[in-house]
């Protein structure tokens, strides 16, 4: 009996293994072997690229086609597409490692696609392709490199003519934030435009009303402020620079338009698009507000590049959904795992391009994952190289969050009735360090007669999850996650905690140490027992099993991409819905109705003990 089990244990081991290093959660540049790249030029092969000049009427982003011709095709054939356009090995860095052979390749191509590609099923006997590309703008040109012997052993075969965007350096793809009060909206933008070169400034204001303008603050970053490869490697690209402006003492619930631009030295301006959003109710204010969580969406290429789809197959899904609700939506929170760049820089530009009609609308707000931070020895709690030598530099810098240190992020903000507080899992959170000190002050600080609805949400599982490898483990929690948390959670009452990191969904009843304190399933009321416990991993990355046992706490599991939607109706009323990626369909739902007396009802474990003297 003994060694079947032993059996049985090591076969779901091996499964999960399996499930795991068969492509899924592999970021699709790192499979190719650039630096071995050989040179195999060719005169009778070719690569043409049309148009050569795009976004003449301002667009950010343009279809090219490119004809590609080889006298030797193979099924394995390539096109990279890099930028800037010369990508030779004059533009190494000396320090640059590993060197196989001289002259070589030093960048990732920011995406490729097989010469056979869909239509192009024939490429392989007739050497001839065409094939369409997206490019979006991001600050340089571009060239396209056609590439035998696979992404194990390219070889570069024939590079096209350069293109260009009309204006490369244009600011694009705003994104929005909470400030640090409530009646402060920040914007974040990218360009590159230094500071020597223009001031970056917002033109704002109430809809229908004159525009004031605001300037902006501007960072950047190099190669050097990163801690490992691929992001100081190959897959470094200058991220041009990032501005932030904080629009200030805005009116409750008023529509602003704004549009970011820069003032030229010579005196005249580059303006982006016209954009507009509705700034945050009072704190506490009595009006229908909605929220979207999710976790773990990262990006993919509208135009089937990358062909190593199954990385993030349903962040597009999630993406048009979200945009598809965006009249009712307020304000989004992303749970960490943003891009999954994992260190190839070129990958955030294409996210914030994704992004953009969603961030650019209503506030975008972050928190820290592991496929940002880790890395090892640079503080991180988990000794892993999940961010590709990020460490946090291009989380902290293309996205404004309203923390006090935003290397340390974890940070709280209110949106009407509603007050979140955000935690950072890539740092301690045990009791007694700093984080758990940020955690009790969120919680505690919290006017729930004013603001009912309190949410905690971090990336890692701190709660409760019946995944595959958490069930392995026996916890159905992150190692040490719940452990400290549980007593602030009981003792503050929070409603609802979110957490990203594994790539389902799932909801728990109300529950405290690992017991359900209530036996309804889709609507409660009276006192806070115990915390709802949610995970919303489905964004798009590939999707993580369950495990084989259901705990009785586990209400609900979905293997499948979604999100979910808060949405507050009044102080004592709150629905709870599930949707699908794929359809926007609500699948589980419930309802939450309760009074201020509920609120301040004592339950196990959340008031002080009283004595015969009080």
């Amino acid at each position: 009996m003994e060694k079947s089990l032993l059996l049985l244990v090591l076969l779901s081991l091996l499964g999960f293994a399996l499930a795991h290093t068969n492509g899924f959660g592999e970021q699709p540049l790192s499979k190719i072997a650039i630096h071995r790249t050989t040179l195999a030029l060719n005169n009778n092969a070719s690569v043409i690229v049309s148009p050569s000049l795009v976004g003449l009427k301002g667009e950010d982003t343009e279809w090219v086609t490119v004809d590609l011709v080889s006298p030797n095709p193979s099924s394995d054939d390539w096109i990279g597409v890099f930028s800037p356009a010369k990508f030779n090995s004059s533009t190494c860095p000396p320090e640059n490692d590993p060197k196989e052979q001289t002259p070589y390749i030093c960048s990732s191509p920011i995406k490729y696609m097989f010469a056979n590609h869909e239509s192009n099923s024939q490429y392989a006997s007739t050497g001839k392709a065409s094939l369409r590309f997206q490019l979006i703008n991001q600050r340089a040109d571009f060239s396209f490199a056609l590439f035998s012997g696979g992404l194990a052993n390219p070889k570069l075969v024939a590079v096209s003519n350069f293109i260009s965007f009309d204006n490369p350096k244009a600011p694009l793809y705003p994104r929005l934030a909470q400030g640090k009060s409530w009646n402060e909206m920040t914007v974040t933008w990218t360009s590159g435009y230094d500071i020597n070169e223009a001031v970056p400034i917002v033109e704002w204001g109430r809809q229908g009303e004159s525009q004031s303008r605001s300037p902006a603050a501007t960072l950047t970053f190099d190669r050097t402020s990163l801690c490992g490869s691929p992001a100081r490697t190959v897959g470094w690209r200058d991220p041009g620079f990032i501005h932030t402006s904080f629009l200030k003492n805005l009116w409750p619930n008023s529509v602003y338009t704004y549009r970011v631009g820069h003032l030229l030295s010579k005196g005249s301006y580059i303006w982006g698009k016209n954009y507009s959003f509705k700034s945050s109710p009072y704190p506490g204010q009595n009006s229908l507000q909605r929220v979207v969580i999710f976790g773990d969406m990262g990006k993919a290429e509208r135009d089937g590049s990358n062909e190593y789809s199954n990385y993030q197959p349903g962040s597009l899904n999630t993406t048009d959904q979200l945009v598809n609700d965006l009249n009712d939506i307020d304000i989004v929170f992303h749970i960490g795992d943003i891009t999954y760049a994992n260190g190839y820089i070129s990958q955030w530009d294409q996210f914030t391009s994704q992004v953009e009609p969603i961030a650019s609308k209503v506030p975008y707000m972050i928190a820290s994952g592991n496929h940002e931070r880790d890395w090892p020895n640079t503080g991180s709690f988990y000794d892993k190289t999940d961010s590709g030598g990020e460490c946090g530099v291009l989380a902290e810098t293309m996205f404004y969050v309203p923390a006090e240190n935003r290397a340390k992020f974890w940070y709280s903000t209110s949106y009407g009735m509603f007050h979140f507080c955000i935690a950072d899992t890539e740092h301690d959170w045990r009791e007694g360090t700093e984080q758990y000190k940020f955690i009790e002050h969120c919680l505690a600080s919290v006017d729930r007669q004013k603001q009912p609805w309190l949410i905690f949400a971090a990336h890692r599982v701190l709660g409760y999850s019946s995944d595959y490898y958490y069930g392995l483990e026996g916890a159905f929690e992150e190692p040490m996650g719940r452990e400290s948390l549980q007593k602030l959670w009981q003792k503050y009452k929070v409603d609802l905690a979110f957490y990203g990191h594994v790539h389902n969904y799932e909801r728990s009843c109300p529950i405290y140490q690992n017991q359900c304190v209530k036996s309804e399933r889709s609507h409660y009321s009276g006192p806070v027992d115990g915390t709802i416990h949610v995970v919303v991993g489905g964004g798009g990355s590939h999707l993580s099993t369950f495990s084989g046992v259901t705990p009785r706490w586990s209400l609900y599991r979905d293997y499948d991409y979604g999100f979910v939607k808060l949405t507050a109706f009044n102080h004592s009323s709150l629905l709870f819905e599930y949707k699908k990626s794929s359809d926007g369909k609500v699948y589980d739902s419930f309802t939450i109705a309760r009074e201020y007396k509920d609120v301040l009802a004592c339950v196990h474990d959340s008031c002080a003990p009283t004595t015969l003297a009080s």
